[in-house]
């Protein structure tokens, strides 16, 4: 082998990435006949197999393996040096893709994007929500820059990824103005039976909701799950039953939505995260964002200030 051919190298990094060719094929856009026929040649190439199958699935093999960690590190310097001459010259807008999750109540996405509008340079923003994991695919694909989520992913199945924890807040309980007058004399025993809107029932905090509840022996209903921070809040005015929201944003949401606070539980939090492609952060607003980290958990509801 005179000179290795960094397209199969890389190709392979996708591969063992995915976990499967026909994954493997999606993200790289080529056809998944193409791609076996290009890992065949890297195999030639490199004198062994880099892969075996084991109930359809591609394991690595010890020479595989050595292989990926010299790729790891080839792909996260390019991925750097990548981002760094796409930021270009500082008097140049700075181009910045930012994914949010959208079980994210927006307001706490703009404080969580405000760093990276107030670094020392001009800004164009571009923000795509939708679900964290098709947003992290997207991600993996250099089409996005960062990923904003209040869901941890599974840092051993995305080894290219870093996860920045960067704010929270305790999770206050919210409910239509008459459903509220109802419920607050007596709190936290009146819940019990009435009617709870989940914000996604696989979000972190949902667990501890649910464990705070039943260390104080509520046991609500579980009328509806929905995944979108906006929408549930909608349901909530319409008195459908009780949904969370982060306590920070308390009086926007109030006053948005039309509905009355109920309590603040300072012993359930919910927590937010930036997610990045390898551990150097060389975009600087994305590194505003990682490094601004916030705790809303004592902090004042600024909503008013900042709309």
């Amino acid at each position: 082998m005179d000179q290795l051919n960094l397209r199969h190298l890389y190709y392979f990094w996708v591969i063992s990435r995915e976990g499967s060719i026909a994954k493997a094929s999606d993200v790289l856009e080529l056809a998944p006949q193409t791609l076996s026929g290009q890992l065949a040649t890297f195999e030639a190439s490199v004198g062994g197999r880099l892969f075996l199958r084991e109930n359809r699935k591609l394991i690595l093999t010890d020479l595989g393996r050595l292989i990926l960690g010299y790729a790891d590190d080839i792909f996260a310097l390019t991925g750097a040096l990548t981002e760094t001459l796409r930021s270009g010259p500082a008097d140049r807008p700075l181009a910045l893709s930012a994914g949010i999750s959208a079980s994210i109540h927006k307001l706490i996405v703009y404080y969580l994007l405000q760093p990276a509008m107030a670094i020392d340079r001009p800004i164009q923003l571009e923000c795509q929500t939708g679900r964290t994991q098709g947003l992290i695919l997207s991600l993996k694909r250099k089409e996005l820059d960062v990923v904003l989520t209040d869901r941890m992913p599974d840092i051993q199945k995305e080894a290219d990824l870093t996860v920045h924890p960067i704010a929270r807040s305790s999770i206050s309980l919210f409910a239509a103005p008459a459903l509220a007058q109802r419920l607050r004399p007596g709190l936290p025993a009146s819940l019990n039976g009435e009617p709870f809107l989940a914000n996604g029932t696989d979000v972190p905090y949902f667990e501890r909701l649910m464990n705070w509840f039943s260390l104080n022996g509520v046991r609500m209903n579980l009328v509806a799950r929905v995944d979108d921070s906006a929408l549930i809040k909608v349901f909530g005015r319409e008195g459908f039953g009780v949904f969370a929201a982060p306590t920070v944003i308390r009086e926007e949401v109030c006053r948005q939505y039309e509905v009355e606070h109920l309590l603040a539980i300072d012993d359930v939090t919910d927590e937010l995260f930036a997610i990045t492609r390898g551990s150097r952060l060389s975009h600087e607003g994305v590194r505003a964002i990682c490094e601004a980290r916030t705790d809303f958990r004592n902090a004042k509801d600024t909503s008013k200030k900042s709309m």
